[in-house]
Protein backbone atom coordinates (compact mmCIF):
# COMPACT_ATOMS: atom_id res chain seq x y z
CA UNK A 1 0.00 0.00 0.00
CA UNK A 2 1.36 3.49 -0.75
CA UNK A 3 2.99 5.54 2.31
CA UNK A 4 1.46 9.12 2.12
CA UNK A 5 3.64 11.46 5.03
CA UNK A 6 3.25 15.34 6.08
CA UNK A 7 6.35 17.51 6.26
CA UNK A 8 6.43 19.32 9.43
CA UNK A 9 7.03 23.43 8.41
CA UNK A 10 6.93 26.07 10.52
CA UNK A 11 3.38 27.65 9.77
CA UNK A 12 4.36 31.00 12.48
CA UNK A 13 3.69 33.04 8.64
CA UNK A 14 0.32 32.32 8.34
CA UNK A 15 -0.93 32.62 12.53
CA UNK A 16 -3.40 35.48 12.78
CA UNK A 17 -3.43 37.61 15.63
CA UNK A 18 -6.67 37.30 17.44
CA UNK A 19 -5.72 38.89 20.67
CA UNK A 20 -8.76 41.45 20.04
CA UNK A 21 -11.48 38.93 19.86
CA UNK A 22 -13.13 35.85 21.50
CA UNK A 23 -13.92 34.07 18.27
CA UNK A 24 -11.63 32.47 16.33
CA UNK A 25 -10.76 34.24 12.45
CA UNK A 26 -11.72 32.11 9.54
CA UNK A 27 -9.57 29.94 7.94
CA UNK A 28 -8.16 31.11 4.98
CA UNK A 29 -8.17 28.84 1.31
CA UNK A 30 -4.01 29.86 1.55
CA UNK A 31 -3.81 27.89 5.11
CA UNK A 32 -5.83 24.86 3.60
CA UNK A 33 -3.03 25.27 0.16
CA UNK A 34 -0.16 25.26 2.77
CA UNK A 35 -1.75 22.23 4.44
CA UNK A 36 -2.22 20.29 1.25
CA UNK A 37 1.39 21.04 0.51
CA UNK A 38 2.84 19.11 3.23
CA UNK A 39 0.97 15.71 2.06
CA UNK A 40 3.39 14.01 0.23
CA UNK A 41 2.84 11.29 -2.28
CA UNK A 42 5.22 7.91 -3.05
CA UNK A 43 6.20 9.72 -5.81
CA UNK A 44 8.12 12.24 -3.51
CA UNK A 45 5.84 14.97 -4.77
CA UNK A 46 3.21 16.68 -2.63
CA UNK A 47 -0.16 17.79 -3.54
CA UNK A 48 0.30 20.79 -4.64
CA UNK A 49 3.13 19.89 -6.88
CA UNK A 50 1.43 17.41 -8.18
CA UNK A 51 -1.36 19.55 -9.70
CA UNK A 52 -3.62 16.57 -7.46
CA UNK A 53 -5.44 19.71 -6.34
CA UNK A 54 -8.23 20.90 -8.25
CA UNK A 55 -10.28 23.52 -5.76
CA UNK A 56 -10.54 24.87 -2.64
CA UNK A 57 -13.41 25.79 -0.57
CA UNK A 58 -13.80 27.87 2.70
CA UNK A 59 -16.62 29.57 4.78
CA UNK A 60 -15.67 30.19 8.43
CA UNK A 61 -15.38 26.97 10.09
CA UNK A 62 -16.00 25.10 7.27
CA UNK A 63 -13.72 23.85 4.23
CA UNK A 64 -13.75 21.54 1.28
CA UNK A 65 -11.39 20.39 -0.82
CA UNK A 66 -11.27 17.87 -4.45
CA UNK A 67 -8.41 16.47 -5.18
CA UNK A 68 -7.67 14.41 -8.54
CA UNK A 69 -5.30 11.41 -8.36
CA UNK A 70 -5.76 10.85 -11.93
CA UNK A 71 -5.33 13.19 -15.11
CA UNK A 72 -6.67 10.73 -18.07
CA UNK A 73 -9.18 8.03 -18.50
CA UNK A 74 -6.18 5.41 -19.26
CA UNK A 75 -4.24 5.60 -15.50
CA UNK A 76 -6.20 3.23 -13.07
CA UNK A 77 -7.77 4.75 -9.95
CA UNK A 78 -6.33 3.89 -7.11
CA UNK A 79 -8.50 1.82 -4.38
CA UNK A 80 -10.60 2.95 -2.15
CA UNK A 81 -8.84 1.83 1.11
CA UNK A 82 -5.79 3.99 -0.67
CA UNK A 83 -8.04 6.79 -0.89
CA UNK A 84 -9.07 6.40 2.85
CA UNK A 85 -5.67 6.58 3.95
CA UNK A 86 -4.52 9.73 1.82
CA UNK A 87 -8.12 10.97 3.21
CA UNK A 88 -6.67 10.62 7.10
CA UNK A 89 -3.28 12.78 6.36
CA UNK A 90 -4.92 15.91 4.26
CA UNK A 91 -7.17 15.59 7.60
CA UNK A 92 -4.49 15.79 10.03
CA UNK A 93 -2.78 18.23 7.76
CA UNK A 94 -5.47 20.44 7.25
CA UNK A 95 -6.78 20.22 11.19
CA UNK A 96 -3.50 20.94 12.19
CA UNK A 97 -3.22 24.08 10.33
CA UNK A 98 -6.60 25.10 11.66
CA UNK A 99 -5.83 24.45 14.91
CA UNK A 100 -2.54 27.43 14.29
CA UNK A 101 -5.11 30.04 13.41
CA UNK A 102 -7.62 28.98 16.13
CA UNK A 103 -9.93 26.61 14.62
CA UNK A 104 -10.22 23.88 16.74
CA UNK A 105 -13.71 21.99 15.28
CA UNK A 106 -12.97 22.44 11.53
CA UNK A 107 -15.87 20.81 9.29
CA UNK A 108 -13.43 19.32 6.30
CA UNK A 109 -15.07 17.75 3.79
CA UNK A 110 -13.08 15.73 1.30
CA UNK A 111 -13.74 15.08 -2.69
CA UNK A 112 -11.56 12.60 -4.62
CA UNK A 113 -12.97 12.99 -8.37
CA UNK A 114 -11.46 11.27 -11.42
CA UNK A 115 -9.85 13.16 -14.03
CA UNK A 116 -13.16 14.17 -15.45
CA UNK A 117 -14.69 15.70 -12.02
CA UNK A 118 -17.11 12.79 -11.39
CA UNK A 119 -16.57 11.96 -7.31
CA UNK A 120 -15.06 9.05 -6.63
CA UNK A 121 -15.15 8.87 -2.60
CA UNK A 122 -16.56 11.95 -0.39
CA UNK A 123 -15.19 12.20 3.07
CA UNK A 124 -15.95 13.55 5.65
CA UNK A 125 -14.75 15.44 8.74
CA UNK A 126 -13.77 12.35 10.20
CA UNK A 127 -12.77 11.08 7.49
CA UNK A 128 -15.13 8.12 6.92
CA UNK A 129 -16.74 7.93 3.95
CA UNK A 130 -20.02 8.93 2.99
CA UNK A 131 -22.98 7.07 1.93
CA UNK A 132 -23.02 6.07 -1.48
CA UNK A 133 -25.51 8.33 -3.86
CA UNK A 134 -28.40 5.71 -4.66
CA UNK A 135 -28.91 4.68 -8.29
CA UNK A 136 -32.63 4.12 -7.29
CA UNK A 137 -35.27 7.25 -8.14
CA UNK A 138 -37.20 6.03 -5.14
CA UNK A 139 -34.28 6.74 -2.62
CA UNK A 140 -35.32 8.50 0.56
CA UNK A 141 -31.75 9.83 0.94
CA UNK A 142 -30.49 10.93 -2.54
CA UNK A 143 -29.74 14.43 -0.50
CA UNK A 144 -27.26 12.90 2.09
CA UNK A 145 -24.65 12.26 -0.47
CA UNK A 146 -25.32 16.08 -2.46
CA UNK A 147 -23.09 18.66 -1.98
CA UNK A 148 -23.35 22.18 -2.48
CA UNK A 149 -22.18 24.31 -4.99
CA UNK A 150 -19.47 26.63 -4.22
CA UNK A 151 -20.24 30.02 -3.35
CA UNK A 152 -24.40 29.50 -3.90
CA UNK A 153 -26.09 29.68 -0.79
CA UNK A 154 -29.73 28.45 -1.77
CA UNK A 155 -30.74 26.12 -4.60
CA UNK A 156 -34.62 26.10 -5.73
CA UNK A 157 -35.44 23.68 -8.01
CA UNK A 158 -38.69 24.76 -10.27
CA UNK A 159 -40.52 21.11 -11.49
CA UNK A 160 -44.32 20.12 -12.60
CA UNK A 161 -45.43 16.97 -13.25
CA UNK A 162 -46.20 17.68 -16.39
CA UNK A 163 -44.87 19.84 -19.35
CA UNK A 164 -47.15 22.95 -20.92
CA UNK A 165 -47.70 24.15 -17.29
CA UNK A 166 -45.36 27.13 -17.49
CA UNK A 167 -42.68 26.24 -15.18
CA UNK A 168 -39.73 27.93 -17.39
CA UNK A 169 -41.96 31.25 -17.26
CA UNK A 170 -42.22 30.86 -13.21
CA UNK A 171 -38.69 30.19 -13.09
CA UNK A 172 -37.34 32.89 -15.28
CA UNK A 173 -39.61 35.85 -13.30
CA UNK A 174 -38.95 34.31 -10.17
CA UNK A 175 -35.13 34.60 -10.76
CA UNK A 176 -35.78 38.18 -11.85
CA UNK A 177 -38.12 39.06 -8.88
CA UNK A 178 -35.31 37.89 -6.60
CA UNK A 179 -33.07 40.21 -8.52
CA UNK A 180 -34.98 43.01 -8.54
CA UNK A 181 -34.89 42.56 -5.05
CA UNK A 182 -31.68 43.06 -4.60
CA UNK A 183 -30.32 39.62 -4.40
CA UNK A 184 -27.33 37.80 -6.33
CA UNK A 185 -29.31 35.04 -8.91
CA UNK A 186 -28.57 32.58 -11.24
CA UNK A 187 -30.72 30.21 -13.07
CA UNK A 188 -30.28 27.19 -14.56
CA UNK A 189 -31.78 25.91 -17.72
CA UNK A 190 -31.94 22.23 -16.53
CA UNK A 191 -34.48 21.23 -19.45
CA UNK A 192 -31.90 19.63 -21.53
CA UNK A 193 -34.47 18.27 -23.83
CA UNK A 194 -36.41 21.35 -24.47
CA UNK A 195 -34.94 24.65 -23.05
CA UNK A 196 -36.40 27.74 -23.22
CA UNK A 197 -34.04 30.49 -21.87
CA UNK A 198 -32.24 31.02 -24.84
CA UNK A 199 -36.14 32.60 -25.95
CA UNK A 200 -37.27 33.69 -22.80
CA UNK A 201 -33.94 35.55 -21.96
CA UNK A 202 -33.27 36.81 -25.24
CA UNK A 203 -30.06 34.93 -26.00
CA UNK A 204 -30.16 34.42 -29.66
CA UNK A 205 -27.44 36.65 -30.94
CA UNK A 206 -25.29 35.65 -27.72
CA UNK A 207 -22.43 32.69 -27.80
CA UNK A 208 -21.13 30.71 -24.97
CA UNK A 209 -18.05 31.63 -23.76
CA UNK A 210 -16.26 28.57 -22.79
CA UNK A 211 -12.59 29.21 -20.34
CA UNK A 212 -10.36 26.06 -19.91
CA UNK A 213 -13.13 23.99 -20.13
CA UNK A 214 -15.71 26.20 -17.47
CA UNK A 215 -18.70 27.38 -19.02
CA UNK A 216 -19.16 31.50 -18.60
CA UNK A 217 -22.61 32.42 -17.73
CA UNK A 218 -24.68 34.91 -19.66
CA UNK A 219 -25.19 37.68 -17.99
CA UNK A 220 -28.88 39.24 -18.73
CA UNK A 221 -31.77 40.89 -16.85
CA UNK A 222 -29.15 41.34 -13.97
CA UNK A 223 -29.20 37.26 -13.90
CA UNK A 224 -26.22 35.05 -14.53
CA UNK A 225 -28.19 32.47 -16.91
CA UNK A 226 -26.57 28.95 -18.43
CA UNK A 227 -28.72 26.68 -20.98
CA UNK A 228 -28.05 23.52 -22.92
CA UNK A 229 -30.01 25.51 -25.89
CA UNK A 230 -26.76 27.55 -26.57
CA UNK A 231 -24.29 24.55 -26.37
CA UNK A 232 -26.11 22.60 -29.62
CA UNK A 233 -27.19 23.72 -32.69
CA UNK A 234 -30.77 25.39 -32.57
CA UNK A 235 -33.12 23.19 -34.65
CA UNK A 236 -31.05 19.71 -33.36
CA UNK A 237 -33.48 17.66 -31.28
CA UNK A 238 -32.03 16.76 -28.14
CA UNK A 239 -32.62 12.73 -28.37
CA UNK A 240 -30.59 11.18 -25.09
CA UNK A 241 -31.18 8.48 -22.83
CA UNK A 242 -31.03 8.51 -19.48
CA UNK A 243 -27.06 8.36 -18.86
CA UNK A 244 -26.66 10.57 -21.85
CA UNK A 245 -29.00 13.30 -19.74
CA UNK A 246 -27.65 12.69 -16.69
CA UNK A 247 -23.70 13.49 -17.73
CA UNK A 248 -25.40 16.45 -19.98
CA UNK A 249 -26.94 17.84 -16.51
CA UNK A 250 -23.90 17.11 -14.25
CA UNK A 251 -21.76 19.32 -16.85
CA UNK A 252 -23.81 22.23 -16.41
CA UNK A 253 -23.59 22.22 -12.62
CA UNK A 254 -20.38 21.24 -12.53
CA UNK A 255 -18.75 23.19 -15.25
CA UNK A 256 -20.27 26.48 -14.78
CA UNK A 257 -18.51 29.54 -13.23
CA UNK A 258 -21.46 31.32 -11.11
CA UNK A 259 -19.66 33.19 -8.76
CA UNK A 260 -21.07 34.33 -5.38
CA UNK A 261 -25.26 33.90 -5.60
CA UNK A 262 -27.65 34.20 -3.27
CA UNK A 263 -29.81 32.29 -5.51
CA UNK A 264 -29.58 29.67 -8.03
CA UNK A 265 -32.49 28.51 -9.69
CA UNK A 266 -32.82 25.62 -11.43
CA UNK A 267 -35.50 24.76 -14.30
CA UNK A 268 -35.99 21.18 -14.45
CA UNK A 269 -37.72 19.32 -17.42
CA UNK A 270 -41.39 18.18 -16.74
CA UNK A 271 -41.92 14.55 -15.12
CA UNK A 272 -40.14 12.07 -12.85
CA UNK A 273 -37.33 11.15 -14.88
CA UNK A 274 -33.28 11.23 -14.76
CA UNK A 275 -32.85 14.80 -14.34
CA UNK A 276 -34.52 15.44 -10.92
CA UNK A 277 -32.88 12.17 -9.46
CA UNK A 278 -29.43 13.60 -11.08
CA UNK A 279 -29.90 17.32 -9.13
CA UNK A 280 -31.21 15.59 -6.14
CA UNK A 281 -27.82 13.32 -6.24
CA UNK A 282 -25.45 16.10 -7.27
CA UNK A 283 -26.48 19.36 -5.18
CA UNK A 284 -28.62 20.38 -2.26
CA UNK A 285 -31.38 22.02 -2.38
CA UNK A 286 -33.24 24.67 -0.19
CA UNK A 287 -36.45 22.84 -1.80
CA UNK A 288 -38.92 22.54 -5.05
CA UNK A 289 -41.17 24.68 -5.99
CA UNK A 290 -44.21 22.75 -7.97
CA UNK A 291 -45.91 24.52 -10.82
CA UNK A 292 -49.21 23.63 -11.84
CA UNK A 293 -52.33 25.35 -14.02
CA UNK A 294 -55.80 24.53 -12.11
CA UNK A 295 -57.09 21.53 -14.24
CA UNK A 296 -57.22 18.43 -12.91
CA UNK A 297 -55.12 16.70 -14.99
CA UNK A 298 -52.22 19.36 -13.89
CA UNK A 299 -53.32 18.71 -10.38
CA UNK A 300 -52.68 14.83 -10.98
CA UNK A 301 -49.59 14.89 -12.48
CA UNK A 302 -47.80 17.98 -9.81
CA UNK A 303 -48.97 15.48 -7.06
CA UNK A 304 -46.95 12.75 -8.45
CA UNK A 305 -43.83 15.63 -8.75
CA UNK A 306 -44.07 16.50 -4.61
CA UNK A 307 -43.96 13.01 -4.42
CA UNK A 308 -40.84 12.51 -6.32
CA UNK A 309 -39.00 15.56 -4.64
CA UNK A 310 -40.43 14.18 -1.02
CA UNK A 311 -39.02 10.27 -1.86
CA UNK A 312 -35.59 12.31 -2.79
CA UNK A 313 -35.35 14.09 0.51
CA UNK A 314 -36.31 17.60 -1.26
CA UNK A 315 -38.76 19.93 0.66
CA UNK A 316 -41.26 20.86 -1.75
CA UNK A 317 -41.50 24.72 -0.62
CA UNK A 318 -44.73 25.09 -2.24
CA UNK A 319 -47.06 25.32 -5.65
CA UNK A 320 -47.40 28.14 -7.66
CA UNK A 321 -51.00 28.02 -10.09
CA UNK A 322 -49.85 29.52 -13.49
CA UNK A 323 -52.33 30.69 -16.23
CA UNK A 324 -54.73 30.77 -13.00
CA UNK A 325 -56.69 33.16 -15.06
CA UNK A 326 -57.01 35.10 -18.41
CA UNK A 327 -56.48 39.14 -18.30
CA UNK A 328 -58.59 40.38 -21.29
CA UNK A 329 -57.74 43.57 -22.97
CA UNK A 330 -60.83 44.85 -21.81
CA UNK A 331 -59.18 44.10 -18.26
CA UNK A 332 -61.80 41.91 -17.36
CA UNK A 333 -60.70 38.42 -15.82
CA UNK A 334 -61.43 34.76 -17.07
CA UNK A 335 -61.05 31.61 -15.14
CA UNK A 336 -60.56 29.65 -18.12
CA UNK A 337 -58.98 26.94 -16.63
CA UNK A 338 -61.19 26.62 -13.29
CA UNK A 339 -58.84 29.46 -11.24
CA UNK A 340 -58.45 27.90 -7.77
CA UNK A 341 -57.60 24.02 -8.68
CA UNK A 342 -53.63 24.06 -7.77
CA UNK A 343 -54.51 26.68 -4.28
CA UNK A 344 -57.05 23.78 -3.35
CA UNK A 345 -54.41 20.49 -4.20
CA UNK A 346 -51.72 22.38 -1.87
CA UNK A 347 -53.89 22.64 0.67
CA UNK A 348 -54.85 19.26 0.43
CA UNK A 349 -51.27 18.15 0.48
CA UNK A 350 -50.62 20.85 3.24
CA UNK A 351 -48.10 22.34 1.08
CA UNK A 352 -47.81 26.22 1.33
CA UNK A 353 -49.77 28.35 -1.49
CA UNK A 354 -47.15 30.43 -3.12
CA UNK A 355 -49.03 32.80 -5.35
CA UNK A 356 -51.37 32.80 -8.40
CA UNK A 357 -50.34 34.06 -11.71
CA UNK A 358 -52.53 34.98 -14.78
CA UNK A 359 -52.49 35.05 -18.29
CA UNK A 360 -51.84 38.36 -19.99
CA UNK A 361 -51.19 39.34 -23.51
CA UNK A 362 -47.85 41.32 -22.22
CA UNK A 363 -46.59 38.38 -20.46
CA UNK A 364 -46.52 36.11 -23.60
CA UNK A 365 -44.89 38.70 -25.78
CA UNK A 366 -43.12 39.59 -23.18
CA UNK A 367 -41.52 35.99 -23.20
CA UNK A 368 -41.54 35.53 -27.13
CA UNK A 369 -39.54 38.70 -27.27
CA UNK A 370 -36.70 38.01 -24.43
CA UNK A 371 -37.68 41.23 -22.43
CA UNK A 372 -38.95 39.04 -19.34
CA UNK A 373 -37.64 42.23 -16.76
CA UNK A 374 -40.82 44.01 -18.72
CA UNK A 375 -43.21 42.41 -16.96
CA UNK A 376 -42.50 44.00 -13.82
CA UNK A 377 -43.13 47.00 -14.75
CA UNK A 378 -46.69 47.88 -15.05
CA UNK A 379 -46.55 50.26 -18.31
CA UNK A 380 -44.76 47.01 -20.05
CA UNK A 381 -46.48 44.19 -18.37
CA UNK A 382 -50.42 45.27 -19.34
CA UNK A 383 -50.94 46.74 -15.98
CA UNK A 384 -50.78 46.25 -12.60
CA UNK A 385 -51.94 42.74 -11.72
CA UNK A 386 -49.02 40.66 -13.38
CA UNK A 387 -46.38 43.04 -11.55
CA UNK A 388 -48.30 42.47 -8.21
CA UNK A 389 -48.79 38.52 -9.04
CA UNK A 390 -44.93 37.94 -9.62
CA UNK A 391 -44.25 40.40 -6.57
CA UNK A 392 -46.17 38.41 -4.07
CA UNK A 393 -44.87 35.10 -5.63
CA UNK A 394 -41.27 36.30 -5.34
CA UNK A 395 -41.68 37.18 -1.39
CA UNK A 396 -43.69 34.24 -0.85
CA UNK A 397 -40.82 32.09 -2.02
CA UNK A 398 -38.34 34.13 -0.30
CA UNK A 399 -40.21 33.46 3.23
CA UNK A 400 -40.28 29.72 2.63
CA UNK A 401 -36.66 29.19 2.19
CA UNK A 402 -36.10 31.09 4.83
CA UNK A 403 -38.07 28.91 6.91
CA UNK A 404 -36.86 25.99 5.30
CA UNK A 405 -33.81 26.83 6.42
CA UNK A 406 -34.49 27.87 10.10
CA UNK A 407 -36.37 24.39 10.27
CA UNK A 408 -33.40 21.82 8.74
CA UNK A 409 -31.15 23.76 11.46
CA UNK A 410 -28.87 24.92 8.81
CA UNK A 411 -27.33 28.58 8.59
CA UNK A 412 -25.39 26.12 5.64
CA UNK A 413 -21.93 27.85 5.24
CA UNK A 414 -21.47 30.10 2.14
CA UNK A 415 -18.56 28.94 0.00
CA UNK A 416 -15.80 30.44 -1.79
CA UNK A 417 -13.75 28.86 -4.65
CA UNK A 418 -10.06 29.14 -6.14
Amino acid sequence: MPVFSAKNPDHSDLRLDTTLTDQPMPIQKDHIREALSTVLLPTGEDLVSADAVLNIAVCDEHASVRISMTNDAHTPQPPKETLTKLGAVIDSAVRAQAKEVGIDNLTLIIDFVDHAGQVLMKLNSNHKAAPEQTKTPGAPNAQNAATGVPGVKHIIAVGAGKGGVGKSTVAVNLAIGLARKGHSVGILDGDIYGPSLPTMLGLANLDQVVIESNMMPFLVHDIKAITMGKLVETDKPLIWRGPMAHGAFHQLIERTQWGELDYLIIDLPPGTGDVPLTLAQTVQLAGAVVVCTPQRVAQDDAVRAVNMFKSLGVETLGVVENMSYFIGDDGKEYDIFGRGGAQHMAQRLNLPFLGAIPITMALRENSDNGTPSNNFDSATAGGDQLPAALEAMTNQIIAQVTLATMQQGQTKPTLTIS
